[in-house]
Parts: C-alpha cells; structure tokens; sequence
C-alpha cells in the first residue's frame, strides 16, 4: 500500500507543475494582449487629439471649404475619436491596419517595405554593441582605477555625450567625402537597384544568397559607418553598465574565497564573475536592441537611410495615425517578443530560474 502510494505521489505533482505553467502563459498572453490595447488605445486619441490635421496634409491648405468637408467625411474624421477609434479596432482586428494618407497604399505593405532596413542596421548594431562593449567593460573592472579603466570610462563619456548627429556628420564628411573608404546615403548605389531579388528584405543576406558578391560589398561600404555611429552609442552605454555589473560582483563574497584558494584570475573573472552577471547583460542588450528598432531615426535621417523610424516620423508630423498606431502596435510587439526572448534565455543561462 505504501508503495502504491509513492507511485502514485508524482502524479498529482505533474499536475499542479502543468497547471502553473498554463496559469503563467495565460497571464502572460493576457498581459502582452493588455498592453497592446492600451498603447493603440491611448495613441490613438492622443494622436486625434495632436494639432495636426491629417486632412490639409492630403488635399493642402489652398483647398476649399467643400472639398475640406468631403475628404473629412470620407477619411471618418467627423465622427467622435471614441467611435472613430472602434471602428478602426475592428478594421485591426481583422488584419486590416488602413491606407497611408499620402501614398494611398496599404500601411502593412510599408511597413513590410521600411521595417527590414532597419532592422539589417539594427542588428549590425547591437553585434559590434555587444562584441566590444561587454570586452571593454569588463576589461575596465577588473583594472579598476588603472589607466585603462579611466580610458574605458573617457570613451563611455564621450559616446554618451556627443549628440548622435554631430558624429554622423562628421563621419560623413572624412570617412565618405574625404577618404572615399565608405558609401554615401541609402543602402546601395543606385547603379545595383534591382540586381538581389528581395528574398528577406536584408540586403546583406540577399546578396549573399544571390551570389552577388560586388553587391555585397557595396552594401557593406553603405552600411558600415550609420552601424558604426550607432554601434559607438551602445558601446558606451554597454561598456559603461557591464563594468558596473561586474565591480558589483567582485566585490563578492565568494570571489574574495575563490581568490583566497588560489583559483587562477582567468577563471575568477569568466567562470565566476561573468557567469553572475549574463541574465543582467540579456536584459541590457535586449533593452539596446529594441531601442535602435525605434530610435534609429536620427541616424536614419543623416544618412538617408530608409528605415522604420524616419516614416513614422513623417506620418507624426502629417497625423497619419493609420501609420502611428501600426508602427506603436509593431514597436510594441517587438519589445513583447524581446522579453520573451529574454525569459528563455534566463531559463538556459540560469537554471536557478524556473
């Protein structure tokens, strides 16, 4: 009976481990559903409510009253923002996310058209970010108050503090305009349009996949100084937080032991210390990543690079809030995704976590 008992024990375990995790994904998907409501709720109506009329921006300001008046009525702007606002939720709801007031094409297919570009530079970003910003930073504490650490420190500062813009332009202007070593705006020379079929919207993996290797170059040499720019921000920032993870952690108790048993400095640094602080550097990148998804607009704009951030800065300053609210729900998504993302990489770098 005793036994009958114990083997029958794991059972009604399993269960409640099975109904905790399906209460946890429930909560989360009713959170992540949640969260999207309200940001298309609320930027919808702070959109209608913007003193930006959406229609002088498609029949312009010489128009006359009627024409005003009918353009008005066709684009459902003289209903109340509440009514207005649900009838584009079930539009939404359906997949259907409204035309672009200045081209009339549908915004999905914009977004599909703009959202890769910047998303290729994006992610070159975050790579080079990562790879010599975690180095640096670590570097950095464990020479605490040396010369190299106030180097590390002076760099961090000085990626921190030059606006974003200046660096651009400057590098534009040696790199491009001087030394001829990098591309000029866009993505590539206009004398390769058309020559990579769009397979991934990424031009660097397209061209690769085509085999057209002077396109990838091309490419490269377009790309190479908006990343590097970029990259130079999220070195600062990464370098400058990850050597603050790891002072917190050589101050330690169990590095001070391990030190004190003769453990080579090699592995009291990546072994012990870096192994500490990886669930903290997942959250900062990922953090860095969707920031460059939705902030890159600067950068965008220097080198006329035609992403994602410079067209839903054009549809803000027209009011196209078919293009707003699409852009803030994919905004939105992304950083829902990236959190995920970032659960299941605690779960395998962390297995403290369940």
């Amino acid at each position: 009976m005793t036994s009958a008992m114990s083997a029958a024990t794991p059972l009604p375990v399993a269960r409640s481990r099975t109904r905790r995790r399906i209460t946890r994904l429930l909560s989360g998907v009713g959170s992540a559903v949640t969260t999207l409501f309200m940001l298309v709720m609320l930027t919808f109506v702070i959109g209608r409510l913007m003193p930006v009329d959406p229609v002088i921006a498609v029949i312009g300001a010489d128009a006359d009253g009627a024409t005003y008046a009918k353009v008005t009525k066709e684009l459902g702007l003289d209903k109340p923002v509440f009514e207005q606002f649900w009838i584009f939720l079930k539009h939404l709801l359906h997949g259907d996310f409204g035309q672009t007031l200045l081209t009339g094409r549908p915004v999905a297919e914009d977004i599909a058209r703009v959202f890769p570009a910047t998303l290729e530079l994006a992610t070159v970003t975050i790579i080079l970010g990562a790879c010599v910003g975690i180095p640096l930073g670590i570097y950095a504490a464990v020479n605490r108050g040396r010369f190299s650490d106030h180097a590390v420190r002076l760099i961090s500062l000085m990626g921190n503090s030059v606006p974003i813009f200046w660096t651009g332009l400057i590098g534009l202007i040696i790199f491009y305009a001087k030394l001829g070593w990098v591309g000029g705006s866009g993505r590539i020379d206009t004398e390769f349009f058309g020559m990579v079929p769009d397979v991934t919207g990424l031009m660097l993996i397209d061209s690769v996949l085509a085999g057209e290797w002077e396109v990838f170059g091309n490419v490269v040499q377009h790309i190479a100084l908006p990343a590097l720019v970029l990259a130079y921000c999220s070195v600062a920032y990464i370098s400058r937080m990850t050597r603050s993870f790891m002072l917190e952690q050589l101050r330690q108790e169990y590095i001070i032991a391990a030190r004190a048993k003769g453990v080579p400095r090699r592995d009291v640094i990546w072994r012990h210390a870096f192994r500490n602080i990886r669930v903290q550097l997942i959250t900062m990148v990922a953090l860095s990543y969707g920031g460059m998804l939705e902030g890159a607009v600067v950068i965008e704009t220097v080198f006329a690079w035609p992403g994602f951030g410079q067209y839903l800065v054009n549809a803000l300053m027209i009011g196209d809030m078919n293009v707003v609210v699409a852009c803030t729900l994919l905004i939105g998504c992304v950083f829902i995704a990236l959190n995920l993302l970032c659960d299941i990489l605690y779960r395998i770098f962390d297995p403290r976590i369940s």
